[in-house]
């Protein structure tokens, strides 16, 4: 029933601009972290899967400066952001690419001053907070990092 009102909602709504929903369980091809997520991170869209015990997924805006990605929820303390403070193992897929990921949140302003460039380069524009002690990004890594 979510999967056909989300679906319902994407038609109604689009044209409004960028609206995440959610969904369930991620799949696609396992695939390793790259060295460097600058060409992967190219989609404006990637889905972010938390919550392993009940996957909980969302179509996301993403930011890839080399070795560092990152999915930013503003100021929304969203259910992904509570899952992931909760439990930061997460997956994305990225077109059909699926990855094992683990969040942790950015509270380094200066590196929120490098990840908002790239957003504006991105997206054409900038973060509409950019106090990083209101605001929840995560950079997201292999295990092993």
């Amino acid at each position: 029933m979510r999967k056909f009102l989300n679906a319902a909602a994407v038609i109604l709504l689009s044209g409004c601009g960028y609206i995440p929903f959610s969904g369930d369980k991620l799949e696609g091809t396992l695939t390793s972290a790259p060295d460097d997520w600058t060409e992967i991170a190219r989609v404006d869209i990637v889905q972010l899967e938390t919550h392993p015990q009940d996957p909980y997924s969302v179509k996301l805006w993403v930011v890839g400066i080399g070795p560092k990605l990152y999915v930013h929820a503003g100021a929304n303390r969203t259910t992904w952001v509570e899952h992931i403070e909760a439990d930061p193992q997460v997956r994305l897929l990225v077109e059909s690419s699926l990855y094992n990921l683990r969040a942790v949140r950015v509270v380094d302003s200066e590196e929120f001053r490098t990840f908002s460039d790239a957003y504006e380069n991105k997206y054409g524009r900038r973060p509409q907070n950019e106090n990083v002690a209101e605001v929840y990004l995560y950079q997201l890594s292999s295990h092993d990092q």
